[in-house]
């Protein structure tokens, strides 16, 4: 139920706000990115692709992109646990949240930054679908990026609190 309306939040936020906002007319913040973000260790990996992708198509629907968002948000789903278990111990919790809290500044900044990048790489490359444009390419990547990790990174910060 909760990670429900994180999907009907995000996808409005991103739809109605943040989908506006073009810096450099390249960069783009992807709030919905953070989603995948907040799983816990050992929660179930088909639960995690079925919600991942669910978000992905909720925001294809808003945002006319048929099947990129879900393609990509589908790719992070798959690849956030394993990218989680490189910043754990085995002994550590089994219901562990990743958060700035609980990992830590910089151990939270690199899982996010990967996670984040992962998607940007596979959204952007089946947008253009040709690097014909690759300094477009590249901006957008590095542009969407940054600005949604200040967007995730201020976001954990409050969640916290």
């Amino acid at each position: 139920m909760r990670y429900a309306l994180l999907i009907i939040a995000f996808s409005l936020v991103q739809a109605l706000f943040l989908n506006h906002i073009h810096i450099f007319g390249v960069a783009t913040p992807l709030l919905y990115v953070y989603l995948p973000l907040l799983f816990q260790r050992g929660y179930p990996r088909w639960a995690q692709l079925l919600l991942c992708f669910c978000m992905g198509l909720a925001v294809d629907m808003f945002t006319n992109t048929p099947g990129l968002a879900a393609a990509s948000l589908t790719f992070v789903g798959f690849l956030q646990p394993y990218l989680l278990e490189l910043y754990l111990k085995k002994e550590d919790d089994p219901a562990f949240r990743p958060s700035v809290s609980t990992m830590g500044f910089g151990k939270y900044l690199s899982y996010a930054f990967f996670l984040t990048l992962c998607y940007c790489i596979v959204f952007f490359s089946l947008e253009a679908f040709s690097f014909v444009h690759w300094l477009l390419w590249v901006e957008s990547i590095a542009g969407s990026l940054i600005l949604t990790l200040v967007l995730i990174l201020t976001i954990d910060s409050l969640r916290r609190s």
